[in-house]
C-alpha cells in the first residue's frame, strides 16, 4: 500500500510551499494507486489524466499527483484535460485498467472558507507568505482525514490507449537554429522550420 505521508516531505520540496492542495493531490494519487494495486511509475507505466484547467485555485493539487504517482511532465505521462475540475483518472497502461478519484466537493468548499483562503490567498498573498499557524492545521487535516471522508474513488474500469510512438528523430530549424523533434517540423517554401518560425514567416516577420 502506498502511504501518502511517506511522500509529504518530497512533495513539499517539489512544490515549494505549504498549502492544503498539494497534500490533497498526494491523497488522491495514493488512493488511485492503491485501488489499482500499482507502484509508483519509474517510466511510463502509468498515465495521469488531471481535470484541472488554467487560472483557478488549488492548481497545486497536480504537484501532489506528480510526486506520488511518478507521472510527470518530463516522462510525458501526465495530461491536463482543462475541465476546471479536480478529478484524477489514473491509468495502468499494461493492464488497460483505470480508476477515477475526485475530492469531495463539500470538503473543498469548506476549505475555501478558512482564513488561508479568505484572509490570504483571495487577497493575492502568495501561499509561501501565509503564516505557518494558518496553513499547518489544513495540511494536517488533509493528511489525516479518513479517505472515504475526503475522496470519492470509483470502481476500476477498462481504459485502452493507443501505444504512442516515441521519436528519436530531429532536425535543426533552418531559421532559428533550434533542435526540433521531426514530427513538429514544418515546411516554408524550401525550408524546414519549427512551428514558431513558420508562424512568423507566414505573418511576414523579418527573417
Amino acid at each position: 500500500m502506498i502511504n501518502p505521508k511517506d511522500y509529504l516531505e518530497a512533495g513539499m520540496t517539489l512544490h515549494g510551499h505549504k498549502c492544503p492542495a498539494m497534500p490533497l493531490g498526494l491523497r488522491a494519487g495514493a488512493a488511485a494507486m492503491n485501488k489499482l494495486g500499482v507502484e509508483r511509475a519509474k517510466d511510463g507505466q502509468l498515465l495521469a489524466l488531471v481535470e484541472l484547467g488554467e487560472g483557478h485555485c488549488a492548481h497545486c493539487y497536480a504537484d501532489g499527483i506528480q510526486a506520488i504517482t511518478g507521472c510527470t511532465f518530463g516522462k510525458g505521462n501526465i495530461k491536463q484535460l482543462d475541465y476546471g475540475k479536480f478529478g484524477l483518472t489514473l491509468v495502468d497502461k499494461a493492464a488497460g485498467k483505470a480508476v477515477r478519484v475526485v475530492p469531495r466537493a463539500e470538503v473543498q468548499a469548506a476549505t475555501k472558507q478558512t482564513p488561508f483562503f479568505k484572509e490570504y490567498r483571495e487577497k493575492g498573498i502568495p501561499a509561501s507568505k501565509v503564516p505557518k499557524k494558518i496553513v499547518e492545521p489544513l495540511v494536517v487535516q488533509v493528511m489525516n482525514t479518513p479517505e472515504e471522508q475526503i475522496l470519492k474513488v470509483s470502481e476500476i474500469f477498462d481504459y485502452q490507449l493507443e501505444k504512442p510512438i516515441e521519436s528519436f528523430n530531429s532536425f535543426i530549424c533552418d531559421r532559428c537554429g533550434d533542435m526540433v523533434v521531426e514530427r513538429y517540423g514544418r515546411l516554408f517554401e524550401d525550408r524546414q522550420v519549427c512551428i514558431p518560425c513558420q508562424q512568423d514567416l507566414l505573418a511576414g516577420a523579418e527573417d
